[in-house]
């Protein structure tokens, strides 16, 4: 017998079209009992229809939702162990917060809710504010409010869509921590869709970045950000400098391939295309990962690191680092982010420099894809 919590979700072939429209493709994911999961994808990726026809709002065209050993397809979703919060908290406005987290249990019948209200309470922080009413809260408590009312049901699994989406910027970092303490404290399943890259890596243990209807790639927040298997992920999440390159030599481990004139070294376990002598592959690195040298000074680097040459084309201080963008024979548009610790007074628009990391932060993609997939324009971000 398992006990109350336990299960798995799975979806296996799920998908969901409209018409002729695909919105999610048939997609197999397991998301484990007790994990922090996260949804990652631009506005239109298919990410809010999985996230409902797990919950039971919309039905699939294919495959199906299974809750441990029990198959929810054909469930509706008030006979569904899951509750939803979404990003409206649809708080009932005329009453309380307590009445508000005990709504759930009253409708079931249960007389005596003071003691399990009272611990939902707490555990969103939130007692001193049982007897208000919930436009008397801001936006960051009416939200935990709405977290208590799902939870107090005891769902299986929490499902939160865009929760964070309609609070500012220092009060949503609140919230993702917050929203983290509580899933580590009761122990549940939480599902959460976002669009917000920074949301997803800072909450969830496992992120599933999905574009189009597809899951492109599936890990940790660390994995897919170190280990990017495609150049949406690449671009998707943080910022990624791409090289288009050759494949010079293969020796062991090791990969070398050419660029503008140069040679650069790649792991071959950080590869993901083929290699085949002369085959094109895109050679990506992180702004972070790399050291910026003044051309002066380029005998000191050591001989084993991966090396460009460019010049300065601009530069932002942003307090923690310098942003400088680098025009490179191989690459119009290369950045580098350096920490501010000894800044170089030579490192200013129009000096040459040689930029340098180890091929150890390196990694290979398939030449075949969109180089600028998932790279997110100042209008997309606006509207997603």
């Amino acid at each position: 017998m398992t006990n109350d919590n336990s299960g798995d979700v799975r979806l296996s072939g799920m998908s969901k079209t409209y018409g002729s429209f695909t919105a999610v493709h048939p997609l197999d994911l397991t998301v484990p009992q007790g994990s922090f999961f996260a949804l990652l994808g631009a506005s239109g990726c298919g990410k809010t229809t999985t996230l409902r026809m797990i919950a039971g709002l919309e039905e699939p065209t294919s495959g199906n939702v299974s809750l441990g050993d029990q198959d929810v397809t054909n469930l509706p979703p008030y006979k569904r162990p899951v509750n939803t919060v979404f990003q409206s908290y649809a708080l009932f406005p005329h009453l309380d917060i307590f009445e508000n987290v005990a709504f759930g249990l009253r409708r079931r019948g249960i007389k005596s809710v003071k003691k399990q209200v009272g611990e939902m309470l707490d555990l969103v922080q939130l007692g001193e504010q049982a007897r208000k009413k919930p436009h008397q809260l801001s936006g960051g408590q009416q939200q935990r409010v709405a977290v208590a009312r799902a939870l107090i049901n005891h769902p299986k699994v929490l499902l939160l869509d865009e929760p964070l989406g309609a609070l500012d910027l220092k009060l949503r970092r609140q919230m993702q921590l917050e929203l983290k303490r509580i899933q580590t404290e009761v122990g549940i399943t939480f599902i959460h869709v976002t669009h917000d890259q920074e949301e997803a890596m800072t909450m969830a243990d496992t992120v599933a970045v999905m574009n189009a209807g597809r899951v492109e790639q599936l890990g940790s927040p660390a994995d897919l950000y170190e280990n990017p298997q495609t150049t949406f992920v690449a671009n998707f999440l943080g910022t990624s400098n791409l090289i288009e390159a050759e494949v010079d030599t293969k020796s062991g481990d090791e990969i070398v391939l050419r660029a503008g004139g140069g040679k650069l070294s790649l792991p071959a376990a950080r590869c993901s295309a083929p290699t085949t002598t002369g085959g094109k592959v895109l050679v990506g690195v992180r702004p972070e990962k790399i050291s910026l040298t003044h051309a002066e000074d380029a005998g000191g680097i050591p001989e084993d690191r991966n090396r460009i040459t460019g010049k300065i084309a601009d530069s932002s201080f942003i307090g923690v680092s310098t942003q400088y963008v680098i025009d490179s024979p191989v690459c119009p548009e290369f950045e580098v982010y350096a920490q501010n610790i000894d800044r170089d007074a030579r490192l200013v628009p129009g000096a040459e420099v040689v930029l340098h990391w180890s091929p150890a932060h390196t990694f290979g993609l398939d030449a075949t894809q969109d180089i600028d997939a998932g790279v997110e324009t100042v209008g997309e971000e606006a509207s997603a």
